[in-house]
């Protein structure tokens, strides 16, 4: 009895490291690291990319459906050392390999078989280095609960507490670790020199903020015709056809949210969510809640997007649906050498965060920047791994040989959100997060956006000549963050690794009212950063920050770049180790899939199948305004979370009772 009633009161809790999530999700301070296929594939002849997005698709699944593996695999991988590899890791490296032979199938029908492929099959377990506290040990040194955990969380809702060494309110993150206050960046106000024809001026478009609620999962860029091809959700503004089985064609005819109707263009990026317990629209759905995207998804307070020139010479026209993808959504594995994300506060963008989430003085909002590539290979619109076909300019703002200028998109994104409270976990104050792949553990370099252009000709010509002509043109055609019409745009825009201190123990900040969502106000579009050449995250807002307070000018440059392994700076796209021939001779088939099922079609080991080409045979409904979103029941914890487990003691307990009844009838008689 005793043993019964020990067992169920803890079961569950004991181990501080390992801990139920309500997604399903154990969690540990581990992830799974792959080679990143796509990267890697820098030629894939035009006919073979529909069956190669899809198979690289099925990658990713197959690496999500494994890291969940592992994370509920606690106990077997305390009792056994070899669990892992012998239940997870090796049957990923199976599936791997028989995707990737897939893969190299299919390129060779229309052109050369890549080499090399088959050394990508195998992935690794790592420590994610989110160190959890010991039993029963909060941040603060004297509470059980864990960097972002809730006030309240219960593991009920399709929610969970967001104890265990990943922390987060689904158990992958984040952590206190991945804040710094924003403080403690110093100011970089440095800028390029100019050239004589620089184009300097700049054309804004208003697309809104979201206000219409349109998210999905998809990522029609590097997942075509793949349902949560991103495993994360989206905000959508402008074009609001975009999902994975849109066509050209749909984009080109689609309505759109930006004020010129003559810009249909799709801009979207990762949502952010505040790790406060709130079981959102998404909490049961792939690319949610149940792969560990769990949250209130916060609607941006303003988003500003700009066109800007090139401090050497005059841009040229984006072609029509030109495609740009800009920072890495899986940097925190692969490394920073295409990351691109920025994070900075109002009134301080003159300092930018690389691989932290600012941690604001109070009265500033938090603002994620995006600086794209802005030279353009002058013929595809996009290209195997989407990155080569574009191009980050140098320091001096210089396009690289064969690439030409182009307007640069710079897009600056403020959200009303106070810095989280880390001493205690996020329960005062909560954390927040950007949507990520779940073993990429929502770590802010992990940050990225994606770019569709769909602007009407005309539209694009007048935008052009406006930069060229240095004029300052489009929605409000107002001056740049902290700019002047005219002035010089800003430096070399390679993303780069910003050093960035370790993080202080933060002060705690008074807390704002917190506002509804859908009352969030649409802004009245700035002129953005962007074309201040070079791309560096982190112009200021030049107009109010929406509280009142005058917001300082920006600098754009950040520290010179590091070099990455190859001896490149970070962001130019270095050809992959398995560059392909790109002849077309044939016509792709569908045929010759790998063995990825048992004989009876069944997953077997649940990592995910592969999707023929052509199967997919309905697109995503677009969603329509969310539902008003409620907060998750309330856990009581410890021995009441558990009383339905004990059952088994009660039972001997009664068992006990009616022994010493018959034994005292026995002595009687």
């Amino acid at each position: 009895m005793a043993a019964n009633v020990y067992a169920s009161a803890t079961d569950g809790g004991g181990d501080a490291a390992w801990t139920r999530s309500g997604t399903g999700v154990r969690t540990a301070g581990a992830t799974i690291d792959c080679p990143d296929v796509a990267t890697e594939l820098t030629a894939v002849p035009d006919r073979a990319r529909p069956e190669v997005d899809k198979e690289l698709a099925l990658l990713d699944e197959q690496i999500a459906k494994a890291y969940q593996r592992l994370s509920e695999s606690a106990q077997q991988v305390r009792q056994d050392a070899g669990f892992a590899d012998n239940a997870i890791m090796n049957p990923l490296k199976d599936k791997r390999a028989a995707t990737l032979e897939r893969i190299a199938i299919a390129i060779d029908r229309v052109g050369n078989r890549p080499e090399g492929l088959d050394t990508l099959a195998a992935c690794a377990v790592r420590d994610s280095g989110n160190e959890a506290p010991a039993q029963g040990e909060g941040t603060d040194g004297n509470t059980g609960e864990q960097p972002g955990q809730a006030q309240g969380d219960g593991d009920q809702g399709g929610q969970g507490s967001g104890q265990g060494g990943n922390g987060g309110q689904a158990g992958n993150g984040p952590v206190a670790a991945d804040f710094a206050p924003i403080t403690s960046v110093q100011p970089d106000a440095s800028r390029p020199r100019q050239a004589a024809d620089a184009s300097r001026g700049s054309f804004a478009t208003d697309c809104g903020v979201n206000e219409n609620g349109l998210f999905n999962s998809d990522n029609i860029i590097a997942a075509p015709g793949v349902t949560n091809g991103a495993h994360h959700f989206h905000d959508y503004i402008g074009n609001q056809a975009n999902n994975a089985f849109a066509s050209d064609q749909d984009l080109a005819n689609a309505e759109t949210s930006c004020v010129d109707p003559g810009d249909r263009s799709s801009y979207y990026w990762p949502v952010l969510r505040l790790q406060n317990g709130t079981q959102e629209q998404d909490a049961d759905s792939p690319g949610g809640g149940i792969e560990g995207n769990a949250g209130e998804i916060v609607t941006p307070k303003q988003v500003t997007l700009t066109f800007q020139g090139n401090p050497r010479g005059k841009v040229t026209a984006m072609p029509r649906l030109l495609r740009i993808i800009t920072g890495d959504a899986k940097s925190f594995l692969n490394g920073p050498a295409n990351a691109n994300a920025s994070w900075s506060c109002t009134g301080l963008e003159d300092r930018q965060l690389k691989d932290k989430y600012p941690l604001c003085p109070q009265g500033s909002d938090v603002v994620r920047t995006f600086k794209f590539q802005s030279c353009w290979d002058g013929r595809n619109t996009d290209s195997a791994n989407h990155r080569t076909h574009m191009a980050f300019t140098d320091a001096a703002g210089n396009c690289p040989s064969g690439f030409r200028p182009v307007p640069q998109l710079v897009q600056r994104i403020v959200y009303d959100v106070d810095a989280p409270s880390l001493k205690d976990g996020g329960r005062t104050t909560p954390l927040f997060a950007v949507d990520s792949f779940p073993e990429q553990l929502h770590k802010p370099v992990t940050d990225h956006g994606d770019f569709i252009n769909v602007f009407d000709e005309g539209l694009m010509r007048e935008m052009v000549d406006c930069i060229n002509e240095g004029r300052t043109c489009g929605a409000g055609a107002e001056a740049g963050p902290g700019e002047e019409p005219g002035q010089e745009p800003g430096a070399g825009e390679e993303p780069q690794e910003q050093p960035t201190k370790a993080p202080e123990a933060p002060q705690e900040q008074p807390t704002k009212t917190p506002e509804a969502p859908a009352d969030q106000p649409t802004r009245t579009p700035d002129a953005q950063q962007g074309g201040n050449a070079g791309g560096q995250p982190g112009d200021a807002d030049g107009s109010e920050d929406g509280k009142g307070e005058a917001v300082q000018p920006p600098a754009t440059n950040k520290p010179a770049p590091e070099p990455d392994q190859d001896g490149q700076s970070p962001g130019t796209d270095a050809p992959g180790v398995l560059a392909t021939a790109t002849a077309d001779a044939g016509t792709a088939n569908t045929g010759d899939q790998g063995g990825s099922k048992e004989e009876t079609g069944e997953d077997t080991d649940g990592l995910g199948q592969s999707q023929a080409v052509g199967t997919a045979t309905s697109s995503a409904p677009t969603p329509s305004l969310p539902p008003r979103t409620e907060p998750q029941a309330v856990g009581s914890g410890g021995l009441a979370d558990t009383g339905a487990q004990l059952w088994p003691a009660a039972a001997g307990a009664v068992l006990v009772l009616a022994g010493f009844v018959v034994l005292r009838r026995a002595r009687r008689g």
